[in-house]
């Protein structure tokens, strides 16, 4: 299953390059983010090629951070396809927590990323699947945009 890397940081000027200083000395390459405003504080989620090092290198640095499983879907750039996905998702009861995503070049194929609600005990990926989508694993979604 995708992972992302999710960080919870004071939202200050130079806290977000202390994380990816780390991170790229580190070695590891940032995918994709999303930085979200929490008044003091802000959420980093990051798509990364290697999510574990990543919490290691910067668990170690005292950031408090967690690795959360997410539903990384493929979905080809066409108007609808959205309401399609969000349709399976409500008709079988799957809450979305969070999410974001993102248009690959030059496919024109997009990635949306899911934080289910109880991932794990639900059959949401089952049903994205039966809707006709192609749920990506790990490593695909890793390699997706620079393999």
């Amino acid at each position: 299953m995708a992972k992302q890397l999710n960080i919870f940081m004071e939202n200050r000027p130079g806290r977000l390059k202390a994380i990816t200083e780390k991170l790229a000395k580190c070695n590891v390459n940032i995918r994709a983010f999303a930085i979200q405003d929490r008044g003091d504080y802000g959420l980093v989620k990051l798509i990364l090629d290697k999510p574990e090092e990543a919490h290691l290198a910067l668990s170690e640095m005292g950031v408090a951070c967690a690795v959360k499983e997410i539903l990384a879907i493929s979905i080809p750039d066409k108007p609808g396809n959205m309401h399609r996905l969000t349709v399976a998702l409500a008709d079988n009861n799957i809450n979305v927590m969070d999410a974001y995503a993102f248009v690959i070049e030059p496919s024109k194929t997009g990635v949306c990323c899911l934080e289910i609600e109880n991932l794990r005990t639900t059959n949401a990926k089952s049903i994205v699947e039966a809707a006709g989508f192609k749920v990506l694993e790990d490593k695909e979604l890793y390699d997706l945009c620079c393999p």
